[in-house]
């Protein structure tokens, strides 16, 4: 008898996105698996504030309709030495009529919730927040390829000023728990 985990985990994941989303989907596919982390935390003046290494895994889910990542920052590993960090939690998935991904990531440790929408285009994947904050903020991946990629945060203030606020470079990992 499977626990409760055990089903619930095999109902999320998915093998490989559904034939006819296929070629919706395939931005993603490069990013598909595991992945270490090199994580860095900018201040307000565009400096390195404070770094850690972080984990972070995609997969197929949903019956292969959608695309679920679990970031990790800090990694299990350095938590004894960074602290407790926080999980976050994203799904994707692609809207037909809107020509776009709709995404929402979770952050249970700073009860966090915010809803993008995204769009992919040579090598890149950009995703805009859709909840109004005192800056607009997007989430770019950059760079991507079958062994790495790179990852940013930034903000454009209400003046127009983009501000950096963290950045992933990301380097095929292991597919170990």
């Amino acid at each position: 008898m499977q626990s409760p985990a055990q089903v619930f985990a095999s109902l999320i994941a998915s093998e490989q996105p559904r034939p006819e989303l296929a070629e919706a989907l395939a931005p993603f596919e490069p990013l598909i698996g595991s992945w270490d982390l090199d994580v860095a935390w900018y201040d307000e003046n565009g400096e390195i504030n404070r770094t850690t290494q972080g984990e972070w895994h995609f997969s197929w889910a949903l019956d292969g309709r959608a695309v679920a990542d679990i970031w990790i920052t800090p990694s299990r590993e350095r938590h004894p030495v960074d602290g407790d960090g926080e999980w976050g939690l994203s799904v994707r998935f692609y809207d037909e009529q809107l020509g776009a991904f709709r995404s929402t990531w979770l952050g249970p440790k700073a009860a966090f919730v915010m809803p993008f929408v995204a769009h992919a285009g040579d090598g890149t994947i950009r995703l805009e927040a859709l909840t109004p904050t005192a800056a607009k903020t997007r989430w770019i991946f950059t760079d991507i390829s079958s062994d790495g990629f790179h990852w940013r945060n930034e903000d454009e203030t209400a003046e127009g000023v983009t501000v950096l606020r963290q950045t992933f470079v990301a380097r095929r990992g292991s597919d170990t728990e």
